[in-house]
């Protein structure tokens, strides 16, 4: 399945067993807002997360929906470039010469600019897609903001990531370490088992 599919599928399984958290997502951002992203970067962004960004708009800036484990809520492109430039100010020392390997998917101890931040924990954690040269170009990290690093590649890319959370809430099986439940008052949530 395509990226616009399988978040498509995960829209219609929320709604019919956590219709909370899918009340909370929006419509899409117009390609606009990624013209915007990709003028900002310097770089175009790989073809899925520009797939996802056209079907899936995040939600409002308070608003917690944790569709992505283990507790990550979609970010549309306007609040991407927001965290993104927010992550710039706070680096800034190390902006330019982050300490971080060169290629796509490694390790790294302080925030690299070719993160793109596409998820948020609502603490400063974020998903972020990797812009970084290499084999694992366009591959889901997860940035650990309190211990400023990203140790292992979570996915190989957005339709991997999607992939895995609609088997997981189709199947009822693990994503990584979290298993999808649903609370009584109808969210998505992940238990860290």
């Amino acid at each position: 399945m395509d990226v616009t599919q399988l978040w498509t599928k995960i829209v219609l399984w929320l709604g019919e067993h956590a219709p909370v958290t899918a009340a909370a997502l929006h419509q899409p951002s117009t390609p606009l807002d990624v013209e915007s992203l990709e003028a900002e970067f310097g770089r175009q962004l790989p073809a899925e997360l520009r797939e996802w960004w056209s079907c899936c708009g995040g939600t409002e800036s308070d608003v917690l929906a944790d569709v992505l484990p283990p507790f990550y809520t979609p970010y549309d492109v306007s609040r991407s470039l927001r965290t993104w430039k927010q992550l710039r100010e706070s680096w800034r020392t190390q902006w330019q010469r982050p300490l971080c390997d060169p290629r796509a998917g490694s390790p790294g101890s302080s925030y690299h600019p070719d993160w793109i931040p596409i998820a948020g924990d609502g603490f400063a954690d974020e998903l972020v897609v990797d812009l970084r040269p290499g084999a694992m170009h366009g591959c889901v990290l997860e940035w650990e903001q309190e211990a400023a690093q990203v140790l292992v590649t979570e996915w190989s890319g957005v339709a991997s990531m999607l992939s895995d959370v609609y088997r997981a809430l189709t199947e009822g099986t693990p994503s990584g370490y979290s298993h999808p439940t649903v609370t009584e008052d109808g969210r998505l949530d992940w238990q860290i088992r």
